[in-house]
């Protein structure tokens, strides 16, 4: 059966890659040679550090977009910090190419949207071109917009802790945002901590802790298990922590 995936999977070119680069010195990445991907929606979770928004990014890169953000008409470059892992990812793609596409990385958003302003002032390269104008609407509301605006069928998306501006009722939002498209043929490789979205049904969960990237139940995951020991405990948990 044809999967209807526009990635597979990875594989990571482990001996084109210099005995001394520090990718190899993160455990969960260093543990694997290759990744399939077999749902819309992959969750990437685990603790700081863990090595999972510089899996995402190269995964993105690799993919074709712009290191800091944006679709794949965005070109440019604030500051160079992304890892050389890209170089080293093939990727296994669909039998169909996506319509349209999105890398929203929430430490770089400042630096889209202000390249977004550029791009506006010119048009766009499109006279039906309309300005997003990010930078007159709350970090959150810049968040949405994009999910609203540019998220869509049949598209690939890559999002690296898309919480950190939303609310709890508007990572609801976004969630909804999500499943329109899924339902639609859309892809999604996320990286979060939040409890809300990683409850999304039938996701597919890959913790990076322990050393490893294994496949995770949903009350399995820390940020699960934090939040309900501390809504359920809360009183504990404080008392505990503070005393």
């Amino acid at each position: 059966m044809l999967s209807n995936l526009f990635i597979k999977d990875i594989h990571i070119k482990w001996e084109d890659i210099s005995e001394r680069s520090y990718l190899k010195g993160i455990p969960a990445i260093a543990s694997i040679d290759e990744l399939t991907f077999v749902k819309p929606i992959t969750f990437f979770v685990g603790e700081n550090g863990s090595g999972k928004s510089t899996l995402l990014e190269a995964i993105a890169v690799a993919y074709g977009f712009n290191p800091e953000g944006g679709t794949k008409n965005y070109s440019f470059s604030t500051y160079d910090s992304h890892s050389e892992l890209c170089d080293y990812i093939r990727i296994s793609r669909g039998y169909v190419k996506p319509k349209r596409g999105y890398f929203l990385r929430a430490e770089s958003f400042y630096n889209v949207a202000t390249k977004e302003d550029e791009y506006s002032k010119s048009g766009g390269g499109d006279d039906r071109y309309i300005p997003q104008e990010f930078h007159l609407k709350s970090h959150g509301e810049s968040f949405l917009q994009i999910a609203q605006n540019y998220f869509g069928p049949n598209g690939m998306y890559f999002l690296d802790e898309p919480e950190a501006a939303l609310s709890p009722q508007r990572q609801l939002t976004l969630l909804y945002e999500i499943n329109r498209c899924a339902v639609c043929g859309s892809q999604f490789i996320i990286v979060t901590h939040s409890p809300i979205l990683l409850g999304f049904p039938d996701a597919d969960i890959r913790s990076f802790d322990d050393g490893s990237i294994h496949r995770i139940e949903y009350e399995d995951t820390e940020s699960y298990k934090v939040m309900e020991m501390f809504i359920n405990r809360r009183d504990q948990v404080l008392n505990e922590l503070l005393a």
